[in-house]
């Protein structure tokens, strides 16, 4: 794929598709050969969310290919986790330097198959990045064995260690087609398991690539498996074989997928739903804020898991806060090209816009009013839908507590930061939340009362997301365990307790003293023995 970003051009979908346009046959064909799939197989098109034509026809895997796949995995990871660590970061290092060597391929793959804004989309190489460089440079000191006190002071010495699980099994959505594919696998890989992965149909081009990315920084054959499939039926074949699952998507289908790992006592880590809340208090800069607030809202079009839905603004500056925030996003530039000329790309479906368009009309129909936005833009193309900003939103509207998805935000005024916090945690869910202030000790302190997963302080998404070495998840309905960090990391491993008893045997042949000794004092004696020895050791405050 050697084709130029910044040269590229939309053209008429009836004379030159954009997936002709985009993509070299070939380049097609290699990757889509990646996949694992029975000859044969049925196929899915997905489609260009710019121009509504057809990008490719991707095979589709079925149960037995998955079983198949994760046997591959199975055999790859034994030989993968014997390997020295060092071998596992050498090729997240070399990752690192690819993904920013090749970004054009990617980003025009991602614009192609999410209907992205480049801008947007260049998030997902800088993740990817980042992931890289923290896990090569973090790995060693995540996963080296942790020295505990042990049962007698002297005698016991007792490690944690931390094994691979085996197989990781990912099963990845559509909005972010790099980050939370690639941005997964990598530090389940350098934790030493393999990795079976099931991107959305609609974006599997993306995930491939990121395949084709990690074949050339060195990772073995066979420890990335792609299957490609609905949620339904290869998604659930994923979890039945894997030893971990990574589930990334709605709520009511991570109920499903955390019931199927539990009756499998297989561990899951679940990113679901999110109505994520910004405070405004009344000592900021407006025009600051609304710089914060457009971006927060509507980088990605809004389909965007931390991004913000709706904003509680002080009484106080509201009124021009929200002049300024409205000024902002109607000035924002609605587009499909494959350059940096676009500010807000295309939603990613139909389906989408239909949930879009239905929660903006439904709050039109029960009082709400459309401060701006709320226009479908079929001139850009079929799934363009303009930003939207909605006020006096009643809570019998559904986009008052159901995750809209889209570049649309509700707006409420409150008198104080207790109104403010109350409001914002009046939710099933809880992944993000934002809150700006002046004050940043102020803002901190709310932060902490705030039930999310992460808090931004005069940021909306980037700074929790992007410092790396912290753990990202949510809390509710917003899902269980964490990415990122060590804890993210820890996910992927098995702990073991090793705990070693010494001078058992005594020196030269003479008497131990190992806790056999002990309980050759009797049924009678050495109760009270020890009875003295705790007493001593808490005395000697050891823990």
């Amino acid at each position: 794929m050697a084709h130029d970003p910044g040269h590229a051009e939309l053209h008429d979908p009836e004379t030159d598709p954009l997936a002709t346009y985009v993509l070299e046959p070939d380049d097609v064909r290699t990757l889509l050969d990646r996949v694992v799939a029975s000859p044969g197989a049925a196929t899915h098109t997905s489609h260009a969310p710019f121009t509504g034509g057809p990008i490719a026809a991707v095979p589709l895997s079925t149960p037995d290919d998955v079983a198949r796949a994760a046997r591959r995995a199975r055999a790859a990871q034994r030989l993968w986790a014997a390997r020295p660590l060092r071998d596992r970061i050498a090729v997240l290092s070399r990752v690192h330097d690819l993904v920013l060597e090749r970004q054009g391929e990617v980003l025009d793959l991602i614009q192609l198959e999410a209907g992205k804004a480049r801008v947007s989309a260049f998030e997902e190489v800088c993740d990817i990045a980042i992931v890289a460089r923290h896990y090569a440079a973090r790995a060693g000191r995540y996963l080296a064995p942790r020295r505990v006190p042990g049962l007698i002071p002297g005698l016991t010495t007792t490690k944690v260690l931390r094994h691979p699980v085996g197989v990781v099994g990912i099963v990845a959505p559509w909005n972010f087609p790099l980050t939370l594919t690639l941005g997964d696998v990598l530090p389940a890989l350098v934790a030493g398991n393999a990795v079976l992965l099931r991107p959305d149909p609609q974006t599997s081009l993306t995930a491939l690539w990121a395949a084709e990315l990690l074949e050339d920084a060195g990772l073995p054959e066979g420890l990335l498996q792609v299957v490609v499939g609905d949620g339904p039926t290869v998604g659930a074949a994923v979890v039945e074989h894997a030893d971990h699952v990574s589930f990334t998507g709605s709520t009511r289908t991570g109920r499903v997928v955390a019931a199927q790992a539990g009756e499998r006592l297989v561990p899951a880590t679940l990113e679901l739903g999110g109505k994520n809340p910004m405070y405004v208090a009344s000592d900021v800069d407006v025009e600051v804020v609304a710089e914060g607030a457009v971006r927060a809202c509507f980088v990605g079009t809004g389909q965007v898991c931390v991004s913000i839905e709706r904003i509680y603004v002080h009484e106080d500056v509201a009124d021009e806060f929200l002049d300024a925030f409205a000024r902002r996003a109607r000035g924002l530039r609605l587009g499909a090209g494959l350059d940096y000329r676009s500010d807000v790309g295309s939603l990613t479906s139909a389906a989408q816009l239909a949930t879009v368009v239905e929660h903006v009309e439904d709050a039109i129909g029960h009082g709400a009013t459309v401060l701006t936005g709320g226009v479908h833009r079929t001139d850009l193309g079929p799934w363009f839908y303009e930003p939207t900003i909605l006020t006096d939103v009643p809570p019998e509207a559904r986009l008052f507590r159901e995750e809209t998805f889209g570049p649309v935000v509700a707006v409420y005024r409150v008198a104080s930061d207790d109104e403010a916090v109350a409001a914002m945690n009046d939710s099933e869910f809880g992944l993000n939340a934002s809150i700006w202030t002046a004050d940043t000790r102020r803002g901190a302190a709310l932060a902490a009362r705030v039930r999310a997963g992460s808090v931004n302080v005069n940021e909306g998404y980037v700074s929790t997301w992007g410092s790396m070495g912290a753990p990202q998840g949510g809390t509710g309905a917003s899902g269980l365990g964490h990415r990122h960090g060590r804890e993210g990391l820890w996910e992927t491993t098995r702990l073991q307790t090793v705990a070693v008893q010494h001078g058992v045997h005594g020196l030269l042949g003479g008497p131990g003293v190992g806790l056999h000794r002990l309980f050759d004092l009797g049924t009678e004696t050495w109760p009270r023995v020890y009875t003295q020895a705790l007493r001593a050791m808490k005395a000697a405050r050891l823990p």
